[in-house]
């Protein structure tokens, strides 16, 4: 499929997150997660390097964040996130894959999440990119929901 150069324009790449991204990011959290970290968290995810965070928007607003822990060559993916205004556009696609990107640039070889049992979007979404599901933890979120483990590997990727 060919892309002008509008749609470049109009479809700006992931770009790292700092701590300037601080109110951003809380403010997505609260709007898309319902708050699922306070600033406290944010900023111990924002400053430290093993901890990549990805985010799309421009000035102080983010439509989509990815965020994830290095541990040895392993990437936890711990939080995906996109505006609901926002969402069904590709956005949290996007910003996952760059996810996965970082991470293998880091060296890790392997990701892992966990999501809800009965979230079809993620799912569908973790699946199209070439996550299984390896496990189960039972009772997980505040909600009583289990979660469904799931793994990458990140070798083969191009």
């Amino acid at each position: 499929m060919a892309h002008s150069a509008e749609t470049w324009v109009a479809q700006p790449l992931p770009r790292p997150l700092t701590t300037n991204d601080l109110q951003a990011c809380a403010a997505l959290d609260r709007l898309a997660l319902g708050g699922l970290w306070n600033e406290t968290q944010w900023q111990r995810e924002l400053a430290e390097p093993d901890r990549p965070c990805l985010g799309l928007g421009a000035g102080p607003t983010l439509v989509a964040i990815a965020a994830g822990w290095v541990i040895f060559d392993e990437l936890h993916i711990s939080l995906v996130a996109v505006d609901p205004s926002e969402q069904r556009r590709g956005l949290g696609r996007r910003v996952l894959e760059a996810l996965l990107l970082k991470g293998q640039a880091m060296g890790c070889s392997r990701a892992t999440l966990e999501v809800a049992v009965g979230n079809g979007a993620a799912l569908a979404l973790y699946g199209t990119l070439g996550f299984c599901t390896q496990g189960r933890r039972r009772c997980y979120y505040r909600s009583g929901e289990d979660a469904l483990i799931q793994w990458l590997s990140l070798e083969a990727r191009d």
